[in-house]
This record gives C-alpha cells, sequence and structure tokens, in this order.
C-alpha cells in the first residue's frame, strides 16, 4: 500500500539496550538498524541525552545509531580510580563498542570530552572510522598552540585545574541537591529551552548517584595527571578520514581562535560555525546541525548556518 503523501512518515523510535565492551556494562541509547554505525559521545556534565535530536536523523539516513553513556555516567558501571578514566581507557571503550555493534562501518561523532576522545581515536586507528564528526572541542594541537599564546584562552580553561582539587568540586557539583549545578548549566547556554526541565532534572538526579560526580571529574584529572602528556608524545598524526567540524561560537570555554588551522592536522575538512549559539551546538540548535549534518553524510554541500536561517 503507498504510504498518503499527506501523513509524515514516523520518526525512529529511540530504545534503550545494554551492552557490554571493554570489561563494562553501558546503557546505550539506540535508534535505527543496519550494518553502518553512528556512535555519538557526550561531553561533560551531560549523558545519551545530548544526542535526542540526532539520533532520529541519523537512524533515517540508515545508520543503528547509538548513544552510550560513558563509562562513570548515567547508568553505565562507574570505575572508582583516577587511572580508570585514563583517555587509553576511554579510547578502548569506543574501540569495544564497536567491536560488540558488529557493524561494517563506523561514523564516529563527538561532543566536548566525546570530541576529545573521537579527536585520539581517529588519531590512533584503534578501529576503521569512515566518518568523524567534532562539536565544540579544538584538535588537541590547535588547544595547545592556543593556550602556549597567553592568557586569552588559559582564563577560560581555569575550571580543568580547580577540578584537580580532592573533594571540593565533587561538593560544588552536588550541592544544593545539584540545583547549582543545573542553574549553571542552563545560564551557559544562550536558549534557555536548550535544557528543558525533564533534561535538568535527569542531569541533576545523575551527579547526585553515588561516586558519579567524581566519576565525570576524572577524566579532566586523568588527562591532566599524565594522560595529554602521553598523548602529545606519541604526536599527532595528520587524520586522513573525512571530518565534519561544528562550532558554536559563543563558547563559554573555548574561544574561536582554537577552530583556526585545523586544516593542519585534518586532510579533508569541513568547518562550520554557528554565530549565536553556545557550547551546547547539537542541543541549542538541532535543527541547524541536522541539516548540515544531512547533508555531509548524503554527499550535498553543507550549508553556512545563515543560509539555514534565511
Amino acid at each position: 500500500m503507498d504510504a498518503d503523501p499527506g501523513v509524515a512518515p514516523a520518526m525512529p523510535q529511540t530504545s534503550v539496550e545494554t551492552v557490554e565492551a571493554n570489561g563494562l556494562r553501558f546503557h546505550v541509547a539506540a535508534c535505527g538498524r543496519g550494518e553502518r554505525l553512528a556512535l555519538c559521545l557526550h561531553g561533560f556534565p551531560e549523558s545519551s541525552t545530548s544526542w535526542r535530536h540526532q539520533l532520529p536523523l541519523l537512524a533515517r539516513l540508515g545508520y543503528r545509531a547509538w548513544a552510550p553513556d560513558l563509562r562513570g555516567y548515567g547508568r553505565t558501571e562507574r570505575p572508582t580510580l583516577v587511572e580508570d578514566y585514563a583517555i587509553e581507557k576511554l579510547l578502548d571503550d569506543v574501540a569495544g563498542l564497536i567491536d560488540a555493534s558488529g557493524a561494517r562501518s563506523t561514523l564516529l561523532i563527538g561532543h566536548d570530552w566525546g570530541a576529545i576522545i573521537a579527536w585520539y581515536f581517529a588519531m590512533r586507528k584503534l578501529r576503521s572510522i569512515e566518518r568523524l564528526v567534532i562539536m565544540n572541542v579544538p584538535h588537541p594541537g590547535a588547544m595547545e598552540r592556543e593556550l602556549g599564546k597567553g592568557w586569552h584562552q588559559r582564563r577560560r580553561s581555569w575550571y580543568a585545574l580547580f577540578f584537580q582539587v580532592p573533594g571540593l568540586p565533587e561538593w560544588t557539583l552536588r550541592a544544593r541537591g545539584g540545583r547549582l549545578f543545573t542553574r549553571a548549566l542552563r545560564r551557559s547556554a544562550l536558549d534557555p529551552r536548550t535544557f528543558p526541565e525533564e533534561v535538568l532534572e535527569e542531569h541533576r538526579r545523575a551527579v547526585l548517584a553515588p561516586g558519579a560526580a567524581r566519576a565525570m571529574l576524572n577524566y579532566y584529572r586523568a588527562l591532566l595527571r599524565g594522560g595529554g602528556q602521553r598523548q602529545r608524545r606519541l604526536g599527532y598524526p595528520v587524520i586522513e578520514t573525512p571530518t565534519l567540524m561544528i562550532w558554536g561560537e559563543e563558547d563559554v570555554a573555548l574561544r574561536v581562535e582554537t577552530t583556526e588551522g585545523t586544516e593542519r592536522w585534518v586532510a579533508d575538512l569541513t568547518l562550520r560555525r554557528l554565530p549565536g549559539v553556545s557550547h551546547w551546538v547539537q542541543q541549542e540548535a538541532p535543527e541547524v546541525v541536522n541539516a548540515m549534518l544531512e547533508a555531509w553524510l548524503t554527499g550535498r554541500p553543507v550549508p553556512e548556518a545563515a543560509e539555514l536561517r534565511g
């Protein structure tokens, strides 16, 4: 029977799966089927929910879209030691998830901390990835360059040093039942609708779970206590994987200058900047981000933000 042209097709439904990978049980939001995996990695201090606008799109484009809660987050298992969050273990998590999927090809998408992991994963070639999408985290080489220039980026990165203090950052995240944390999260977005009440409540409950705040902070602690230096010693080989970089220009923590010169480390780079959009780009401007993603993944020219906003 032909579909009624007056009725919009049903959007693919998102389900929840438990996936065992790299010795951990991962809570995964899943949408779609097939042998092409789209693996979406969230950042700090979020969860798989941050990809709620992208999973149906990816499924419609023929991907099996997975958005795991990263180790220590949400309902994924939560190791207790700082070294459990070493960048090498985070990379092994991604490799394990790809293996567990049984997919024949992988599209890797990362935002914030998920993008840090994605950058290194593409560099180190632990598994073959077909395409790479990065949102609002610079290439490590570009970040290193900007930190070395002076205090402009260093001032914005102060929080990473604060997170090294034992105990106090955990207390701050959990203060007043997590409400100070969720209030700060909403204020960091330009559009308050970026974080609806139900999403803020999910984040609040998550940060109050036993050991959760410490796990989130341990990403930063492990990176600054040796993980970043180990990766620097390995060098930053040019990434040959076709890469789309989407950047909200009103990022409170990362200057837009950190995107400049990325083509030095990425052979096939498409960069799109979104004026008037904050760090939480895929949640704050989902229609624009999704249009860019769809164009890039289907081989069409990727529109500029101004074209999509009319």
